[in-house]
């Protein structure tokens, strides 16, 4: 059962923060979580001490962290110190959507839906090739780009008819975007009162379809050092490691089958030896095992360490060579 109440959310943190100490090497993400329930809770000032806990330390996601903290800060009411943290990440250009979604939205929910459409703008051109597919966590951005667009009364361009493409409810995003729907609440026509609860029902559809899925299906990931000391150690595992470069087409070859399938929410988890071992433990199983790998590759996902699949336009591989995505495992 999702947390309700703010009980709930309080200890859901706390449990979040327990897990954290356990799993020193997930804290980041960890902590994000707790921070979030934190939020719903009410308790803002105890998510900041989180936020600030890890802008103080070496992140790795450190636009995400200061645009969650620039949200959170503004709704309780330092709003300067949260515009001077959005100019910050906006300059910064971070490559990742979710920062930009999160700026963008921040902006819109307080009133500024011109700067909030310039970000999302921003954020679409420097992230998503409209000739290629559009990376799932990229989606968000079209979509509140659309919904901005619509209530500014601007007309449909490219980037609304591509949201319009990657938009899979039953119901329009011109509808459902409509900046006239809350005078329908308030008609006494049943059929304009059903077309409403139809709207309403289709995006809860959405919602739930996302929250579903609240981590992205993942593939286990092993760097070529760390293979070599995973074979060397459990040989057990060469069968379904035969090489390394056999490792990374595989990857990619699996992952392009489940985007074919219509599997959304894709990522790739890079797992480590003493992590494995940790995990084979807890399952009172041995490590060679091949059945405890994509039980392995959930939990690193469900702990927030899912990198998503397809990367950004212009992103490096996820392989980590270095190189951009597309000359690399995504030519």
């Amino acid at each position: 059962m999702r947390p309700d109440t703010p009980a709930d959310h309080i200890a859901e943190a706390e449990r979040l923060l327990r897990t954290a100490e356990q799993y020193p090497e997930d804290q980041e993400p960890l902590l994000l979580q707790a921070a979030a329930h934190l939020e719903l809770a009410g308790d803002r000032a105890r998510a900041t001490t989180l936020y600030d806990r890890l802008l103080a330390g070496p992140a790795e996601n450190l636009a995400l962290i200061k645009a969650l903290q620039a949200a959170n800060l503004w709704e309780y009411g330092h709003e300067a110190e949260a515009r001077a943290m959005i100019d910050g990440i906006r300059a910064s250009t971070p490559r990742d959507p979710a920062p930009w979604a999160i700026v963008a939205e921040t902006l819109e929910a307080h009133d500024e839906p011109d700067a909030a459409h310039a970000t999302f703008t921003k954020a679409l051109t420097l992230l998503v090739d409209p000739a290629e597919e559009v990376p799932y966590a990229a989606q968000a951005l079209l979509t509140g780009r659309h919904r901005v667009s619509r209530a500014l009364g601007n007309e449909h361009d490219a980037w609304d008819a591509l949201a319009d493409s990657v938009h899979t409810g039953d119901i329009s995003l011109d509808e459902l975007h409509d900046p006239n729907r809350l005078w329908a609440l308030g008609s006494d026509d049943p059929a304009v009162l059903r077309a409403e609860i139809a709207r309403l029902q289709s995006e809860l559809g959405t919602y739930r379809a996302a929250l579903s899925r609240p981590f992205p299906v993942a593939v286990l990931h092993w760097q070529a050092e760390e293979l070599t000391e995973l074979l060397a150690a459990y040989p057990a595992l060469e069968a379904e490691y035969p090489s390394h470069a056999t490792h990374l087409i595989e990857i990619e070859s699996a992952l392009r089958e489940l985007s074919a399938a219509g599997t959304k929410n894709l990522g790739i988890v890079t797992g480590s030896i003493p992590s494995y071992e940790a995990f084979a433990a807890s399952e009172s199983a041995s490590p060679s095992e091949t059945a405890l790998l994509p039980q392995y590759a959930t939990t690193l996902a469900a702990r927030g360490r899912a990198v998503p699949w397809p990367p950004a336009r212009n992103a490096a591989c996820w392989c980590g060579v270095g190189v951009a995505y597309r000359g690399c495992h995504g030519a």
